[in-house]
């Protein structure tokens, strides 16, 4: 086919190319798919970018000893074994290559296929085919789109742990994205998963600086508010506005609405007001002190979400808006968020869109997306205790759990030295909470050491009962968790 090219890259591979008349484009680079559109070739739309020897160096340093989804043992980030490569894999679309004929350029992968939208994404919008960028689901388009598509309230609280667990990754091999946004963030409510693009623009903080400021709505207030000052005083984007931005996105994905774009007008000039809203006067919608941006109709906030989000959400959108040092990390996101994960519960209503809510307040059991209270007559409150090292028999509290019928356990609820991250050994289902009978049930699935409250062992395929007041470990291992049973009568 006289519209195949071949590509040489820098390892000495040669990838065939399909040569379009109109490829994609965006603000830097052009993309063109291989011929089983697993791989994407990008060139520059600037021979000068192409021709920059800081712009390569950059690419070289990301592709290599910055790269968390190859082994350190095979050049990749430091820390970096198989089983973390290959997850942090699936979380971005990291560079594999660098093009050197016909031209500089960049080899990527393509994006998975569940982030294009298919025939039946919706029966008004042309989008099939789309990238799905996350404003389609956050903003007017949304209501467009068919219900299959949306998701719901657990798996957007899924996509921003898998969010928040990638900006720890690129900041703890020294890397900042300088510009996440819904263009360089894709996700899928429906199987609640999000993957991270643009990758060859990342900032190495002191050693290559940002080639782009940023999406207005997630560029950090500091950014714009210097734009036009001279080198010395410019605020440009690095770790700290990815915090920024990062909180923006996850925001947005919990609320399908912005955290500083509200009622208030800063100025009758229209772009001034703009700049002015999101740079110098950002003003949180649900600030505790300052309420003049505050929506109307704000139904559900940051306080039903929580202690752990609602001090996160507090905390960089109050105190860090225009002070930088004051945002939590991304690892602090990564932790609050899975302790919120673990006091997600159904809504009784089966029409309620959200269908999950985050059950914080065992004395107000209800739903605060639709109002309605949960119809079950008990909580089941699981609490999850680690013995500390070096100190036989004293325990501190790990974690806890609002449990329910179906409540899985995996390794990390049984074990106090496994964290839920991309280290976790496996992340199967090992036993599970069942309720028959207004009982409630620890079922075995695969243990082959799980213990009852009385000490004996549950073979798999089992079950004990949870009664209220048991406190046993749950394995006969030395690192195992010590559980507590409570159980509240709500009606």
């Amino acid at each position: 086919m006289d519209n195949i090219r071949r590509a040489l890259t820098m390892s000495g591979r040669e990838i065939e190319y399909v040569v379009t008349k109109n490829p994609p484009r965006g603000g830097m680079k052009y993309t063109y798919f291989t011929p089983d559109k697993s791989l994407v070739v990008q060139f520059f739309n600037d021979p000068e970018n192409a021709a920059d020897p800081g712009i390569h160096d950059r690419i070289k340093a990301i592709i290599g000893r910055y790269n968390p989804t190859v082994p350190e043992k095979l050049g990749g980030a430091n820390g970096n074994d198989e089983r973390t490569a290959a997850y942090f894999s699936k979380c971005y679309c990291w560079p594999l290559d660098i093009v050197v004929r016909p031209e500089f350029g960049i080899i990527s992968p393509a994006y998975p296929k569940n982030f294009f939208f298919g025939d039946n994404a919706s029966q008004i919008l042309q989008i099939k085919g789309k990238d799905k960028k996350s404003n389609w689901f956050t903003g007017r388009s949304r209501k467009y789109l068919n219900s299959s598509e949306l998701g719901d309230f657990r798996s957007m609280l899924q996509i921003s742990i898998l969010l928040s667990r990638a900006v720890r990754r690129m900041h703890q091999a020294g890397l900042a994205h300088s510009d996440l946004s819904p263009n360089n963030v894709l996700v899928d409510p429906r199987t609640g998963t999000c993957v991270v693009i643009d990758i060859d623009s990342l900032v190495v903080p002191g050693l290559f600086p940002p080639e782009v400021i940023g999406t207005r709505g997630y560029v950090a207030p500091e950014v714009l508010q210097t734009l036009g000052m001279d080198r010395k005083q410019r605020k440009f984007p690095g770790v700290q506005t990815d915090l920024h931005s990062m909180a923006v996105l996850i925001y947005e994905y919990i609320f399908l609405r912005h955290p500083i774009i509200g009622p208030k007008i800063y100025s009758e000039d229209p772009e001034q007001d703009d700049y002015l809203c999101l740079g110098e006067k950002a003003t949180f919608i649900e600030d505790p002190v300052d309420t003049s941006n505050r929506p109307d109709d704000l139904k559900v906030t940051v306080n039903d979400l929580g202690p752990h989000l609602e001090d996160l959400f507090m905390r960089v959108f109050c105190k860090g808006l225009h002070n930088p040092s004051e945002r939590p990390a991304a690892i602090e996101w990564e932790r609050g968020l899975l302790k919120t994960w673990n006091l997600l519960h159904s809504c009784s209503n089966p029409n309620c869109d959200k269908r999950y809510f985050i059950l914080h307040d065992i004395n107000n059991p209800v739903c605060p997306f639709c109002g309605t209270r949960i119809k079950d007559d008990t909580i089941l409150k699981l609490d999850f205790y680690a013995q500390r090292r070096g100190n036989p028999g004293r325990w501190f509290k790990k974690s806890e759990m609002i449990a329910e019928n179906n409540t899985p356990l995996c390794v990390w609820n049984l074990h106090s030295n496994v964290f839920p991250d991309e280290k976790a050994p496996d992340r199967e289902v090992k036993a599970y909470i069942q309720k028959k009978e207004g009982r409630y049930y620890l079922v075995n699935l695969t243990l082959k050491n799980l213990l009852s409250p009385d000490g004996s062992t549950v073979p798999p395929g089992y079950a004990t009962e949870l009664y209220p007041g048991a406190a046993f470990r749950l394995l006969r291992d030395d690192d195992s968790l010590l559980m507590k049973v409570e159980l509240f009568n709500i009606n």
